[in-house]
This record gives structure tokens, C-alpha cells and sequence, in this order.
């Protein structure tokens, strides 16, 4: 073995983190793959993987990185696709968050719960379900691989999103590991008290959420506490309109009726129903009784699924799912009456999506893939509800101008729909194609459930269209003037701020990280 003084200087750092952390914690080689792979793509090869145990020795590896130069790129549960967490240089480390894993304090007479970065949403919903607690945003539909701080770092929506909003609007406080290894906190544990207050003064924990990890990487997140509604119901809608759709929606956000709700077109809606095998079918009957108030309106709710079939949800060529609590039945009724009205275009069909969603809110990883095991990547934007239409118009041209083509390599692609607060609205794209699947999905997805797919051939010419389609559709956006989630190295942010606000943000980054080691490439930086 070579003396440690004759090893390049990369070698030393990967020997430096090995005696910090112990060699378990950092892995070269085929087994770090997966973790440097999303769901899309991967792109360099970082010198190692390194995965903490404690917020200490997170602190001690950036330290360390940053002061031999070495860039680095946070991550979370991995289900990305956006090139966030994925190095631009091989002169890096990948930090995987995975095993701060502790839920460090469920503090039940001031409502807050204090959780490491890599706690997963499933994990988190387990410990709080038995003391009748929620978080206000409870995680994405990803909830078993996705973690906290990844949702924090990235935003996300969904689950809880109806009633309050994105991730970032759950976040009470922060503590995140600047590139010197120093801990910043943020609202009231800036003071060194208790992280019960996230507004103290200017609103530090917003700098870091939604920065994919280029300020800093998450080390803690406080969450607040709410206790669970005792009521709920679930009802769906099915649309002969996207602009149909897009008024209900539209009412549904001015009022704010919901807790959560989704909307699919007809091509994502298809693929849900040939994606049902019999374990699915038995998973979704299990857990429509579980959550339901009584073993009688289990049973009649699953009489009435398997009565509506599937005719409604293969003719519908949009369909709205919302998620209804109260705390009683009859204020639950009063808003569902409400939302009917505001659905008045459509006609309302069983309920059986949201029902399922609502007994089983992260559902297996499954849909990574297509329904024939397709590769999968969705793109998104944040709209004004004026331009939603126009939007969908152009989109529609652009898609009849590249049918043939599409056709012919058996590409493919749906649309899913949220509101996002009472003045924008989400839409997102799902492309489909016949690829290779990636590391990442092998990791992800059990051997057994990939064995029932079609396995396709790498198919560089197929990959390079969807590319060049994913990016004019990206650009399609940014015309509409379009904000995103998820940021990541995929859609534009940095080139296209105001003069000013960019000098700031650029002010912000020199201030955390001088050398530009965290994340580089992230928003645009």
C-alpha cells in the first residue's frame, strides 16, 4: 500500500473521510452508482459516496471537502429528476443523507417536531399517526424513498397541499451546514431557544428551501404540528376540458376547500388502470378499510368502486381527485355540496382514486416506470391561472408537430394538474419511452417487480429525441413565464433574474459558500 504522502490529493481526501467517519461511510466503486443516478440520467463520476451518521460528522465531511476544494453535491431520497444532486465534476463527493435518519423530538405542548434531513415521509407519518398528530405538507406521493430535507431543499407538493400549501410552508426552522462546516440555524434557534417560531425578524430558513443544496446542505428541520381532523371524504370529477378542469380548480383554490387534491388527463389515467394487477387491486381494498370510519362504509365504499368499474375513468379526458377533512362529517358534506357546485362542467364519478390515496398516501415506487415499464420523466411549471389555457394550446402544437416521430419511437405523454395556492396552478408533464432503465431503478424498485416488465434495449437516437423534447418543452415554459419546483441543473433560474436580484443571490452565495463548492451548477450558479 502506498504512503499516504505519495496518494494525489484526491486519494487523501477519500482517505481523510475514511479515517473521519469510518469506511463504511464512504463508498467507491460499482456499489456507489446507484446512488449518483436519478431517475433520468447520471452524469460524472464523483470521487467517492459518503453517508453520515450524525450531524457532527456531516459538519466535519464539508469541512473537509471545502478546504481541499472539493465540490459537493447533497442528497436525499434519490427519487429526482432533475439533475440536483448529480455532480457536473468529477472533483466532488456525493453526500447521501440517508442515514441521518433520527426523528430527534416530537414536542407534543408546543407542536413541533424536529426530524434529521434523511427521515423519510412514511417514517415520519408512522411515528406522529399514533399520538393523532399530521404536519401540515405531510410529503410527496414518493413518501418512502423521499426524505425531508430533500422535499425542503427541492419544494415539493402534494399531501396536505390543498389546506397548506408546498413544503417550504411547513418549515418552522433549519439548521444547515454551510461550506466552513459551520451550523447556521434559523427563526427562534437562532437565539439558541427553541425552534418554535420560524419569523423572527428576516425569514433566514426561506433562503435555504428551495436551493437544492447550493447554500447548504439540511442537517435538521423543524416541522409544526397539527392535530388530525377526524372526518374526511373523498369525491372525483371527470371533465370533457382542460379549461373545464382549470375552472373548477380555480374555484376549488380561491375557496380552499381541500386538504389535498390531483388531476390526471386520460393518458395518465389509462396507465393507472393497466397497471392494476390483483396485488394492486387487494393493496387498495385494504386500504380504503383501514381509513375508513367504520367497517360498514368500507365495505359499501368498496361496493360502490367495484360497481363504477373503470368505464368512467377510460372515457373521462380529464378527472379531479380532492381529498375533503373536518371535524365532523357534516362540515366534510357541507364543503363536498360546495365543491359540486364548483364542478358544475364536469359530473361526478366514483371516488375511488382519492379513497385509495388517502388509505395508502406513499404507495410503492412503482411508477417510476411506465405501465409496460417505460422509462419516465415528468417536467413541470407553476402557472397564473390566465395563461394555463394558452399554455396548453401551445403545448397541443407542439405535440402535433412531433406526432409522427413520437409515434414512430413509441414516445408518449400525460399531464397532471395541482393548484398551488389561490393564484397558480401546476401543471406537469409525464414523458414515456421504450429505454434502458437506469442503476437508480435497479436500486429502487424490488427484482421481482422488474422481472414482469418488457426489458428494452439502450436506444441512444430514442434517448436524444426525448432530450431535445424535454428541453422545448422547458423553453415553452419559460415563455409563458412559468416558475418551478425542483429547480435542480434542469430549469432555468439564475439567467433569467432581474439584475439586481441576482446580485443579491450571487451576494448570498459568496456569503456561504466563497469558493462555489456546494452544489455548483444548481439554479443556475
Amino acid at each position: 500500500m502506498a504512503d499516504s504522502a505519495d496518494l494525489p490529493e484526491t486519494d487523501l481526501l477519500v482517505t481523510s473521510l475514511i479515517a473521519l467517519i469510518g469506511p463504511e461511510a464512504v463508498i467507491t466503486g460499482p456499489d456507489a452508482v446507484p446512488f449518483f443516478t436519478d431517475i433520468y440520467r447520471r452524469r460524472e463520476t464523483p470521487l467517492a459516496v459518503v453517508r453520515p451518521e450524525t450531524v457532527d460528522d456531516l459538519a466535519a465531511v464539508v469541512r473537509e471537502a471545502c478546504a481541499a476544494g472539493v465540490a459537493i453535491y447533497p442528497r436525499g431520497g434519490g427519487a429526482s429528476y432533475t439533475d440536483g444532486y448529480l455532480p457536473t465534476r468529477a472533483r466532488s463527493i456525493l453526500i447521501d443523507l440517508g442515514r441521518l435518519n433520527r426523528i430527534v423530538e416530537i414536542n407534543q405542548a408546543d407542536a413541533y417536531v424536529i426530524v434529521e434531513a434523511g427521515v423519510t415521509w412514511a417514517q415520519l407519518k408512522a411515528a406522529l399517526d399514533p399520538m393523532g398528530f399530521r404536519t401540515p405538507f405531510f410529503g410527496p406521493f414518493s413518501g418512502l424513498a423521499a426524505t425531508v430535507g430533500g422535499s425542503v431543499s427541492q419544494n415539493s407538493v402534494s399531501h396536505g397541499s390543498g389546506a397548506h400549501g408546498i413544503s417550504a410552508q411547513s418549515v418552522l426552522g433549519l439548521e444547515v451546514v454551510i461550506a466552513s462546516g459551520e451550523i447556521v440555524r434559523t427563526g427562534s434557534a437562532a437565539r439558541g431557544g427553541a425552534p418554535f417560531s420560524r419569523f423572527d425578524g428576516p425569514d433566514l430558513a426561506g433562503l435555504f428551501t428551495g436551493d437544492c443544496g447550493a447554500l447548504g446542505v439540511k442537517a435538521r428541520i423543524t416541522l409544526p404540528l397539527l392535530k388530525r381532523k377526524p372526518a374526511f371524504g373523498c369525491v372525483s370529477f371527470a371533465f370533457a376540458s382542460l379549461a373545464d378542469l382549470a375552472e373548477a380548480m380555480r374555484g376549488l383554490a380561491l375557496e380552499r376547500l381541500d386538504d389535498e387534491h390531483f388531476a390526471i388527463d386520460a393518458a395518465l389515467s389509462q396507465g393507472q388502470i393497466a397497471r392494476q394487477d390483483a396485488g394492486a387491486v387487494w393493496g387498495m381494498a385494504k386500504a380504503v378499510l383501514a381509513t375508513s370510519p367504520s367497517v360498514v362504509a368500507g365495505v359499501a365504499q368498496l361496493l360502490k368502486m367495484a360497481a363504477a368499474g373503470t368505464r368512467a375513468m377510460r372515457e373521462a379526458a380529464y378527472m379531479l381527485h380532492v381529498i375533503i377533512e373536518g371535524v365532523s362529517a357534516a362540515e366534510v358534506n357541507a364543503k363536498i355540496g360546495r365543491l359540486r357546485g364548483l364542478a358544475a362542467r364536469g359530473h361526478e364519478i366514483a371516488n375511488s382514486i382519492p379513497s385509495v390515496v388517502r388509505g395508502m398516501p406513499f404507495a410503492p415506487l412503482f411508477s417510476m416506470l411506465g405501465p409496460k415499464g417505460e422509462r419516465w420523466v415528468p417536467l413541470h411549471g407553476v402557472l397564473p391561472h390566465s395563461k394555463i389555457q394558452p399554455f396548453h394550446d401551445a403545448l397541443s402544437r407542439l405535440y402535433a408537430e412531433r406526432a409522427e416521430e413520437m409515434s414512430r419511437r413509441g414516445v408518449w405523454a400525460g399531464g397532471m394538474f395541482e393548484y398551488v395556492g389561490s393564484s397558480a396552478l401546476l401543471y406537469e408533464v409525464a414523458l414515456y419511452w421504450p429505454g434502458a432503465i437506469t442503476e437508480y431503478h435497479r436500486a429502487a424498485l424490488p427484482a421481482d417487480h422488474l422481472a414482469t416488465l418488457p426489458v428494452y434495449p439502450h436506444d441512444p437516437e430514442t434517448e436524444a429525441f426525448v432530450e431535445r423534447l424535454k428541453g422545448d418543452i422547458t423553453a415553452l415554459f419559460s415563455s409563458f413565464q412559468a416558475t418551478h419546483f425542483q429547480l435542480g441543473k434542469t430549469y432555468p433560474y439564475a439567467e433569467l433574474l432581474a439584475p439586481q436580484t441576482l446580485a443579491l443571490v450571487r451576494a448570498i452565495k459568496a456569503a456561504v459558500d466563497p469558493e462555489g463548492l456546494m452544489n455548483p451548477g444548481a439554479l443556475g450558479l
